[in-house]
C-alpha cells in the first residue's frame, strides 16, 4: 500500500495508523464481502478510513466517530483522498445509543478502541453490532488483550499501565471475556489472529 501522503492542513496525523493500515487490511479484506457497507468505529484521525475505502472501491466505507477533532480529520483526509465510496464521519458514541445509525452494515470494524474506552464502550459496541449488522454479518476488532493462554508482552504490560494510570477504566480487555461478551449478544467467535507488534484481529459473525 502506498503512503497516504502528507496530511490536509488542519487533520490529525497517526504514524502508527499508516503503519498498521496494510496488515489490518490484508487480514481484513479476504472477510469482507465484495461490496456492501461497512461501518468504522472509533475513526480517529481517518487515515484508516481512507487506507481501507481506498483498496476496496466497491464497499461503501462509514467513518465515525464521538470526538468533533477525529470527525473533522477524517473528513479533511477523505476530501483530499477524492474517494467516492468514502462518507462523512458520522458522530457515533457507544455510550450513546441514540446517536447509533439507522439500517444494516455487512461488517462493523472496530480498531484500538476497546482498550482506550471504559468497559461500558464494548458493552455498546456488541449491543450496536447485534442490532446492526446484517445476518452473517462482520464485527472486526483489533488491539492488544490480554489471553490467558499466551505470555503477555512486556510492551503491552508496560501500555496496559500507562492506559490505567491516564483513566482508571482503560486498559488491556481479557480476549475471553470480549468473546464471552459477543456471544452473548447473538456473535459467534469466528477467528484469532496474530498481528504486527504484538496486537491481534479477532472476528466475530452475526448469526
Amino acid at each position: 500500500m502506498d503512503s497516504l501522503g502528507l496530511a490536509p492542513t488542519g487533520a490529525l496525523n497517526s504514524p502508527a495508523a499508516e503503519r498498521n493500515a496494510p496488515a489490518i487490511l490484508a487480514r481484513l479484506k479476504p472477510h469482507l464481502p465484495a461490496s456492501g457497507r461497512v461501518l468504522e468505529i472509533a475513526s480517529g484521525s481517518g487515515q484508516h478510513a481512507v487506507a481501507f475505502a481506498g483498496a476496496l472501491p466497491e464497499v461503501e466505507w462509514h467513518p465515525s466517530d464521538p470526538s468533533p477533532e477525529a470527525r473533522h480529520s477524517t473528513d479533511l483526509w477523505a476530501a483530499q483522498s477524492g474517494l467516492n465510496n468514502l462518507r462523512p464521519a458520522l458522530h457515533l458514541d457507544m455510550l450513546d445509543e441514540a446517536s447509533w445509525p439507522d439500517g444494516t452494515y455487512d461488517a462493523i470494524v472496530c480498531i484500538n478502541m476497546v482498550h482506550i474506552s471504559p468497559w461500558a464502550a464494548t458493552e455498546g459496541l456488541m449491543a450496536l453490532a447485534q442490532s446492526r449488522l446484517a445476518q452473517g454479518g462482520l464485527l472486526y476488532l483489533y488491539g492488544p488483550y490480554r489471553e490467558p493462554d499466551v505470555a503477555l508482552a512486556p510492551s503491552n504490560a508496560a501500555f496496559d499501565e500507562s492506559l490505567k494510570s491516564r483513566n482508571p477504566e482503560w486498559g488491556l480487555r481479557d480476549r475471553d471475556q470480549v468473546i464471552e461478551l459477543a456471544k452473548r449478544h447473538g456473535l459467534r467467535f469466528t477467528l484469532r489472529a496474530e498481528m504486527p507488534a504484538n496486537n491481534i484481529s479477532l472476528m466475530f459473525r452475526r448469526f
